[in-house]
């Protein structure tokens, strides 16, 4: 269950951020935007640590509360509310069904903060801990280089992080962003079936009721909702999301002819518009607000009751109220309205989408059509080799002990792992004597490969050699994991050591085969540069024509190596 709470603060430095919210959550329509919008980041974040049922009832499972004397915008007064002076009181009702999860999280109201839930998940299941305080910290977001650097600006090194993480932080003195408590302690940390106000009072309860507390800063996004980029940010993302049919003119709303709206435009009631305004969205106007001839808005926010003046260019703006003071706008020599300079706000902050990739058009050969190409091969060679699997399953079992398969975790499309399949060819334990062997390895870079490795039976050898080892691969494409063609599966620990060429690869399915397969040349200390090439030039130039031909190569030198074990 969630209780996001909106903190009344008591410091004069953030009474500007009160305001500001005090102000969102009492106009409509952009009330609507932000308690949903919050409601939205929390399900994302939160989904994957709630059961099934918790999902389905989610708009039941959310309890606002809401410093006494603020109101709330009546239209959006179907959300449950508490209302609180002091401490927040948790209503019998609410702690039961509080108790039906596993934990309760009470949310920082101010702040739209937004983790991967695959990552949270293994946070709290990593924890032994009552109460787990987390910090949203975008300098954790993978994807990011940090440097340390000597003197005289010299660069020491640096450490990149491919995806988002964590790490142990000092208890905070204020609400964090969320607050994870365990349901069965709940009782300890209420006094008088109310969660206390302030962070160090519920400090308090926690350690009297001897409770073990951890604190930890987690990879996310956030937005500050108390300050005009954060608030501005979040309604433009939010706007971006929503379906278009919420997208309508209101029956009191009176646009002239002339008026233009261009892109996501959300309007409230009686908005009136004078000759040949223009209002591009991601943008919302609230109601009874009058837009006076020729005026632009573009990307804004404007609130209740305001009249925006004749030719008046709002961008990237927060317009709270009639008080507001508006600037004049600039025109050039010709006489035409100018363009006022204002910081462009970032809507992409609660969206960390890892662009790193390639990508390619939906329709297209790369974008579905070499899957289903994929599909059929694997099925078509599944099928021939079917009769001879259980005789090499055999061979495999009466000449070494183990089992039959070997699956090795492997990094696929866009970093996702998966265990890759191989009929077993070794001894069992062989990859952890790896190291030890290493100094006799005959190739450069990450990869190991040594001549007459002592760990390949002898059944190994022939498999090895003909290929015959890399069928149950077959069933890694057929599960969308792998492709008939493209770069060698490998380990996050090799793929770790080139990052352009780790993104390059990444970005389609590793294949059964592929061109560094059938191009490398195996010169001494050149393999590893060899395969960094033919990985990027691969995605590069992926198409059809190049995987038939990386397919023709390979059935030749199959072949070839057939007919030399005889």
């Amino acid at each position: 269950m969630n209780l996001i709470i909106i903190h009344k603060s008591e410091s004069s430095t953030t009474g500007s951020g009160d305001s500001l919210l005090r102000f969102a959550i009492s106009s409509a329509p952009i009330a609507g935007v932000i308690l949903d919008g919050l409601d939205t980041s929390l399900r994302r974040s939160h989904s994957i640590t709630w059961p099934l049922a918790v999902l389905r009832g989610w708009g039941r499972k959310t309890v606002w509360a809401i410093p006494e004397g603020w109101s709330v915008e009546p239209s959006v007064t179907t959300i449950r509310i508490i209302s609180y002076k002091e401490n927040v009181p948790i209503r019998p009702e609410v702690l039961r069904k509080a108790k039906q999860d596993p934990w309760l999280v009470v949310s920082n109201g101010r702040f739209a903060a937004q983790i991967n839930s695959e990552l949270l998940k293994r946070v709290l299941a990593g924890i032994q801990a009552d109460v787990v305080a987390v910090n949203v910290e975008p300098e954790l977001l993978g994807k990011r280089e940090k440097i340390r650097s000597a003197a005289q600006g010299k660069v020491a090194g640096f450490r990149r992080f491919y995806f988002d993480s964590v790490e142990p932080t000092p208890i905070p003195a204020d609400w964090p962003h969320h607050v994870f408590v365990k349901t069965s302690v709940l009782d300890e940390v209420l006094t008088d079936g109310a969660l206390p106000r302030s962070f160090a009072a519920f400090l308090e309860r926690c350690q009297s009721s001897a409770l073990t507390l951890h604190a930890v800063n987690v990879g996310g996004a956030v937005l500050d909702l108390g300050t005009d980029s954060g608030l501005l940010d979040f309604c433009r993302t939010r706007l971006l999301e929503i379906q278009n049919s919420k997208f309508k003119i209101q029956n009191s709303t009176t646009l002239s002819q002339d008026s233009r709206l261009v892109g996501k435009v959300l309007l409230g009631k009686n908005v009136r518009t004078g000759a040949k305004v223009v209002i591009v969205g991601p943008s919302i106007v609230g109601n009874n607000v009058t837009i006076e001839r020729g005026a632009v808005i573009d990307s804004s926010v404007i609130g209740p009751d305001v009249c925006v003046p004749q030719n008046q260019l709002v961008r990237n703006r927060i317009v709270k109220g009639p008080q507001h003071r508006w600037q004049h706008p600039a025109r050039s020599k010709s006489g035409k309205l100018g363009q006022i300079s204002y910081p462009r706000s970032d809507s992409s902050r609660l969206h960390h989408i890892d662009d790193t990739f390639s990508s390619w058009p939906r329709f297209s050969y790369s974008g579905s059509i070499k899957r289903i190409f994929d599909c059929f091969a694997a099925i078509i060679v599944l099928i021939l080799f079917a009769p001879i699997v259980p005789f090499i399953a055999l061979a495999v079992k009466l000449t070494s002990p183990g089992p039959v398969f070997f699956k090795d975790k492997r990094q696929g499309l866009h970093g996702k792992e998966f265990y890759c399949l191989k009929f077993r060819t070794m001894t069992v334990g062989a990859d952890k004597i790896q190291d030890k062997l290493r100094i006799a390895s005959g190739v450069d870079g990450p990869q190991f490969k040594m001549a007459d490795d002592p760990r390949v039976s002898a059944v190994g050898k022939f498999l090895r050699d003909t290929y015959i080892d890399e069928i149950p691969q077959f069933l890694n494409v057929l599960l969308g994991q792998m492709s008939v063609v493209g770069p060698r599966p490998s380990p996050e620990s090799e793929n770790t050591l080139c990052p352009p060429w780790r993104d390059a690869r990444l970005s389609v399915r590793p294949g059964i085969t592929g061109l560094w397969q059938v191009c490398r040349t195996r010169q001494p200390m050149k393999d590893f540069q060899e395969w960094i090439y033919y990985d990027t030039r691969y995605v590069k130039h992926l198409s059809l024509k190049m995987d038939l031909w990386i397919c023709w190569q390979t059935v030749k030198k199959l072949g070839r190596n057939f007919l030399n074990e005889f």
